[in-house]
């Protein structure tokens, strides 16, 4: 299955033009990212910063009050606000589609212990005469170290995604539903991009 979803992620990449596009189009909720801490205090501060990983091209910006800004997800490396469908051109002259879901983010101070959930609720991407169409859950989970730098964190990836063929076949690339897949991710904190 991880070498389905990675060849899945490449054929995304390669076929979507705009990378790294801004979000465009509809503003769904403006309490889509929900953001909690274990004991009730504020969301340090200290951890606000665009946070990049080493692998898979993600990216999370996340404020001062714990919310996520915006992320590049590593499925087409297309940049996604909170609540905003984006529409990003492909290769081919179609439109790939990515709408998020509810997003979470949860700080435990004791533990240092953070955990950011980012849910897409509709993925659609033509490719070719093929579409890949569906849903997906990520989830990073990991200790921040002490200086608030690094963050060290386990991406358990649960997707829900068909392959179809303009003969109408599909083929499902899910994940397994009670695990996902798993792999380790080290983020660090890099300087926030003006564009």
């Amino acid at each position: 299955m991880k070498t389905v979803g990675f060849c899945v992620a490449m054929c995304v990449m390669t076929l979507v033009l705009g990378g790294c596009a801004g979000s465009e189009g509809k503003s769904k909720d403006a309490e889509s990212v929900t953001s909690v801490t274990e004991d009730g205090s504020p969301f340090p501060a200290s951890l606000a910063g665009r946070w990049v990983s080493d692998q898979q091209g993600w990216e999370l910006v996340l404020t001062p009050d714990g919310r996520v800004a915006s992320a590049i997800i590593g499925f087409g490396r297309v940049r996604i606000v909170p609540g905003q469908t984006a529409t990003v051109p492909t290769q081919a002259g179609g439109q790939a589609v990515f709408t998020p879901g509810r997003w979470v983010v949860h700080y435990d101070p004791a533990t240092r212990m953070l955990t950011v959930k980012i849910a897409m609720d509709h993925v659609q991407v033509p490719m070719g005469a093929n579409t890949l169409e569906g849903s997906s859950t990520d989830a990073f989970t990991g200790l921040v170290s002490q200086n608030m730098d690094t963050w060290q964190a386990d991406w358990t990836a649960f997707t829900d995604y068909k392959a179809r063929t303009k003969e109408g076949k599909s083929v499902d690339l899910d994940t397994d539903d009670a695990h996902g897949q798993t792999q380790r991710l080290v983020f660090t904190k890099a300087p926030i991009r003006t564009r």
